[in-house]
């Protein structure tokens, strides 16, 4: 819109719109090339859904893989995405994101707390020529929230239903001997160790200091920012962008003290999350995949899309799907809340489970990634309806593994069934009718998997089959780690539904994160990162950490674009 003649209330360089982990990164990153900078926040938390996620970035040919001993290239992870993006690849897009991603890495250990590592999680589709077994993601080391001091209330907690003891965080290596805490004098000394400091963390915050995932690469992004002098706004939403003669000039902002108009001497990065949450927008945009839940922040509500959008910007709708999408399963909590789970958090990919449709036939190879099991759902599902399928094990699968938020070794399981979160029968042919599928095809569908699990060869889906496969199973479950006989009653099925991590379809545009207009013309003084910028991975899914690898690498080049300066001249 073109701007009235009226006063700044207050000037900046650098306006940034949003604290996920794009935004915080754009943010950094100019505070720290000298510009001044101002951090809008709509909710009273920082981190939005950065905050409670996995935390993972993608990552191809980092140093840091390389100080782990993976051998890695450039090249080889180029091969990869194009490989996977196909025709939907958007080249310019692709070689930027490859090209700077190490860097952006370099750049920030070198400059700020983060500090990262890369673990041994492989691509998801590891056999595609330029797949890697392990390597490229990478993770925030953990983070001591204590160093936040008064700070560490204004941090977003990760979702409740994934801390123990109901506020304290549990890094996936420590998860083994959390369950079995006597099986040696490590687990015990571990396991002992966590729970003192976290009593020690409740008699003075409200939750465990001791950050991992999400929690501790947002922790440490805040606490950077805050050395960086960053000025953080809190409570603080757009309203609206300011043009004049076509160039963004400035943002209206609302605040617990009335509307503020903010002049952005070098732009306005957008970061405010996407349209994952119920809106109009989300709706036009989603319409060909119905669903009714997402894991993404509340605050996800295309605010920086809308406003982008009466600026001149456009939607770039040329994507494979819409989101990444992952299956999850809806609990109602006794307080009337609804939490929503994501798929694999323990029993993804665990050997003695099926993933069912409405028939009652098996799908999918359950040990692929979330967002290939959700595209298997839509596949089998008539235009126009929310799929709908159930994860089907037995009683043995359930202590051993659990199932969504029923944890291993869960004894009492009576909330899970009342609120129909979890349904039990003791034979087949009963779950069968409890979930309303065909008995005969639920039978005949595990007596083929239990054979399967005999010979360690499914000729159905291949389970199994890949190094990502192997991830995700018991290695020692034999033959086939990523199969066992569903056998033990009573038998469990868990309804599960298609939910979004996050949005692909966003704002286009350039290398640079600058926003273009429907012409393909920079919007100047505008950039997007994050989910209000369309995703270079273009609704496909090829790794952990493709989400929040792309919202740091383009937060980091849109500021440095706003510097003044280019990726290629910080190297």
């Amino acid at each position: 819109m073109q701007s009235k003649e009226q006063a700044w209330d207050e000037q900046t360089d650098l306006l940034v719109i949003g604290s996920g982990a794009g935004g915080s990164t754009a943010a950094l990153v100019a505070a720290l090339e000298g510009l001044a900078v101002i951090l809008c926040e709509k909710t009273a938390l920082i981190g939005g859904t950065s905050a409670t996620s996995g935390g993972a970035i993608w990552i191809a040919g980092s140093s840091q893989a390389a100080r782990a001993g993976y051998q890695d290239t450039r090249e080889r992870g180029q091969e990869y995405l194009r490989n996977e993006l196909g025709s939907h690849a958007r080249h310019e897009l692709l070689d930027a994101y490859i090209d700077t991603g190490p860097s952006m890495v370099d750049y920030l250990e070198q400059k700020s707390e983060l500090v990262f590592d890369a673990i041994a999680m492989p691509d998801y589709h590891p056999d595609t020529p330029g797949g890697m077994a392990a390597g490229r993601v990478l993770m925030a080391k953990p983070f001591d929230g204590r160093t936040l001091g008064q700070d560490f209330k204004f941090l977003a907690p990760p979702l409740k239903r994934l801390m123990a003891l109901g506020g304290m965080m549990v890094p996936s290596s420590d998860i083994p001997m959390m369950l079995q805490p006597f099986k040696s004098y490590q687990a015990f000394s571990v396991v002992t160790r966590s729970i003192f400091r976290y009593a020690m963390d409740r008699l003075r915050y409200p939750r465990g200091t001791r950050l991992v995932n999400g929690n501790a690469l947002i922790g440490r992004l805040f606490s950077s920012l805050r050395k960086a002098k960053a000025d953080i706004r809190l409570n603080t939403s757009l309203v609206e962008l300011i043009s004049k003669d076509g160039r963004v000039e400035g943002a209206v902002v609302e605040t617990a003290m009335g509307r503020r108009r903010i002049r952005a001497r070098r732009g306005v990065v957008l970061a405010t999350g996407g349209a994952a949450q119920s809106s109009a927008l989300q709706k036009d945009l989603m319409k060909n995949f119905p669903h009714n839940h997402t894991v993404a922040h509340h605050g996800s509500t295309g605010d920086g899309l809308q406003a982008a959008l009466k600026a001149g910007a456009v939607i770039d709708r040329t994507v494979s799907t819409p989101a990444v999408w992952t299956p999850a399963s809806v609990m109602k909590e006794k307080d009337g809340t609804t939490t929503v789970f994501p798929y694999g958090y323990l029993d993804r990919g665990k050997p003695g489970a099926i993933a069912v449709n409405a028939t009652g036939r098996r799908f999918v190879n359950e040990a692929n990634s979330y967002h290939d099991v959700v595209q298997a759902m839509y596949a089998y599902t008539p235009p126009g309806e929310v799929p709908r399928a159930h994860l089907i094990c037995d009683s043995y699968f359930l202590k051993r593994y659990g199932l969504g938020i029923v944890r291993p070794r869960a004894n009492d399981l009576r909330s899970y069934l009342e609120a129909g979160y979890l349904v039990e029968a003791q034979s087949l042919q009963e779950l069968a009718g409890k979930i309303g599928v065909d008995g005969t095809q639920l039978t005949e569908s595990i007596g083929r998997h239990n054979d399967f699990a005999k010979t360690g060869v499914d000729s159905e889906f291949a389970k199994g089959t890949t190094a990502f496969n192997w991830f995700n199973g018991d290695p020692t479950v034999k033959p086939n780690p990523n199969l066992k006989a569903i056998e033990v009653a009573p038998f469990y099925a868990l309804p599960i539904t298609p939910a979004t991590l996050s949005v692909s379809i966003g704002l286009k545009t350039n290398e640079n994160a600058q926003v273009l207009n429907g012409e393909d013309q920079l919007i100047e003084g505008l950039y997007a990162c994050g989910n209000d910028m369309a995703s270079v991975m273009r609704g496909l899914c090829p790794g952990g950490g493709v989400i929040l690898g792309p919202a740091m690498v383009f937060g980091y080049r849109a500021a440095l674009h706003a510097a003044g300066q280019s990726a290629r001249e910080i190297d």
